[in-house]
């Protein structure tokens, strides 16, 4: 799917993949992470990696292999340094109002990882 950065369209993307996953029967715990997950991935993608400018879009590719979701959301910005995302959970960044997304996909998908420029992400999660 190649998305406008517009924030109306996260749930499409979350949405379709959560549709493909369905007859793998996942549970609605792994249907919860994974649409939490997306929808993070592709927001991140709209709001920071393309600073909401509308004329960028985002990427977002899936694919089932052996009872494993893949999903890479890509975005048309210059990435960020994601190793060094400050920990969401440490005192000094308890009450702030954002930076837990990559913390949670992290948490809720089995695998993560991103591409060496910072502007694509890569999630599995075991079906």
């Amino acid at each position: 799917m190649k998305l406008p950065t517009e924030v109306k369209y996260i749930k499409k993307a979350s949405s379709k993949i959560l549709e493909a996953v369905k007859p793998y029967n996942p549970g609605e715990d792994k249907l919860y992470d994974i649409r939490l997950s997306v929808e993070e991935a592709v927001r991140n993608a709209m709001v920071h990696g393309n600073s909401g400018r509308a004329n960028l879009s985002v990427k977002v590719k899936y694919w089932i292999n052996d009872e494993k979701l893949n999903v890479e959301v890509e975005d048309e910005g210059a990435g960020y340094d994601y190793s060094s995302l400050p920990d969401p959970t440490e005192d000094d960044n308890i009450m702030k109002g954002s930076g837990r997304g990559v913390y949670l996909i992290r948490r809720l998908m089995d695998e993560v990882k991103f591409n060496e420029a910072g502007n694509k992400i890569k999630m599995i999660k075991c079906l």
